[in-house]
């Protein structure tokens, strides 16, 4: 059996051992090894993998804290035996001892051969025990933690897919068959699939009320429904402070955390502007800032799909982007009327292009149910209405269906964009 001996500091490694220490390892017939002091001990076990290390220390009060910080390395688990002679400890100095890995004690007193063929027979012993619970331990910690996950994933099953607790356990149970994984492993996953989704989703709303806050300056400022506009108006500044709050929140990671901190600074600018006297000549700038706030929100958006890597979150993002569409498309319609500003003119056809196929995508997509094809139907017709304002432009008629009919648009696709987040393609990707 190889044995290493630590000394105290002052010893050389070279120097003879100490007596008693040698009579104690000839009567026990243990042959002296390799030794080493306090500040060595670490890198020669990982150079020497002993069996056993035996750690001399007949003046512990000068020594201890040399040892302690040794140990310390190891995270209360050396790689072998550990035990220790000295002289009588304090409760306090026996209880960090054993919590940084030490095995077994002896008292130099009691110290001889005896004794030492005994503590090199315990030492072992219990390092064993001591693996074995660990490994017990660590298994209740993983089904502890495993349950949480799955009761976690049980609940968001149920909420969302408005099922008993039997059949969303049996989802679960069928899904982890299936990819051949643990169930809290299939559980967390639908946990994290559910998160990611939310913060695309709410993401993609930073989009939407980033166009939808610029339309509202444009019909307040063309007096139309004045009153709802500026309700809607607070109400969409509310939402968008609760949505950074919500994503500033979460885990994002560096692309993510980046990406939020850029929607942050855009969007301060945006309702430094929103805050000034709406005139003519600011819908300009707040058209400007508003899409600074659109792109920086785009960005967010991708990042975190993009670090979702789940296929099934793109038709999230997909609806959720048409819900800024119908809000772009109102805004620049009503910019180009009461401005006469080019830019927004040119605007209008790429955009409803972009909506047409979109929607054309999502009404082709697989991910679907009678409620999410029947709220498909209502866009579809909502849109056409929403066309129909934007070539009537010039009279009042055609300006307020535009405002509401980009409202409507709006509200369908955020039932939309719910249902696919909600649905269980998206959950149990």
């Amino acid at each position: 059996m190889s044995l290493l001996v630590v000394l105290p500091n002052e010893f050389a490694e070279s120097a003879p051992l100490p007596e008693a220490l040698q009579q104690a390892l000839a009567s026990a017939g243990v042959a002296a090894g390799e030794r080493a002091t306090c500040h060595t001990l670490v890198q020669k076990v990982s150079a020497l993998a002993p069996q056993q290390v035996i750690a001399w220390l007949p003046a512990p009060a000068q020594q201890l804290q040399a040892l302690l910080g040794a140990l310390g390395e190891w995270k209360g688990v050396p790689p072998c035996a550990l035990s220790l002679v000295s002289a009588p400890l304090e409760s306090a100095q026996h209880e960090a001892l054993v919590a940084l890995g030490v095995h077994a004690w002896l008292p130099v007193e009691t110290f001889n051969g005896a004794s030492l063929r005994a503590l090199m027979v315990l030492a072992p012993v219990r390092r064993e025990r001591e693996a074995a619970l660990r490994t017990e331990l660590d298994g209740l910690r993983t089904r502890m933690d495993e349950r949480k996950w799955v009761d976690r994933a049980k609940g968001l099953l149920m909420s969302s897919r408005g099922i008993g607790e039997d059949e969303a356990f049996g989802l679960l149970r069928g899904a982890a068959m299936h990819a051949n994984l643990r169930l809290g492993e299939v559980s967390r996953s639908v946990i994290e699939a559910a998160q990611w989704a939310d913060a695309i989703n709410r993401a993609g709303q930073l989009r939407m009320l980033s166009q939808r806050l610029v339309r509202i300056a444009a019909q307040m400022l063309a007096g139309i429904d004045v009153q709802r506009a500026r309700v809607l108006r607070t109400q969409s500044v509310e939402r968008v402070q609760q949505n950074l709050d919500h994503l500033a929140a979460l885990e994002l990671g560096a692309p993510g955390a980046g990406a939020l901190g850029d929607v942050q600074a855009a969007w301060s600018g945006l309702s430094a502007a929103l805050a000034a006297r709406a005139v003519p000549q600011a819908l300009a700038d707040i058209d400007r800032r508003g899409d600074e706030l659109l792109a920086a929100a785009e960005a967010l958006t991708d990042a975190l799909e993009a670090s979702g890597a789940r296929r099934a979150l793109r038709i999230v993002n997909i609806c959720g982007r048409q819900r800024m569409r119908a809000q772009r498309l109102a805004k620049d319609a009503l910019l180009a009327s009461a401005l006469a500003a080019g830019t927004s003119r040119e605007r209008l056809l790429p955009t409803m292009n972009e909506f047409e196929a979109a929607l054309l995508e999502l009404e082709r997509a697989p991910l679907s149910s009678p409620e999410i094809r029947a709220a498909l139907a209502a866009a579809r017709d909502e849109w056409l209405r929403l066309v129909g304002g934007v070539q009537a432009l010039e009279s009042p008629e055609g300006r307020a269906t535009l405002v509401r009919s980009s409202e409507v648009l709006v509200d369908t696709f955020e039932r939309l964009t719910a249902w696919y987040e909600h649905s269980l393609q998206v959950i149990m990707s």
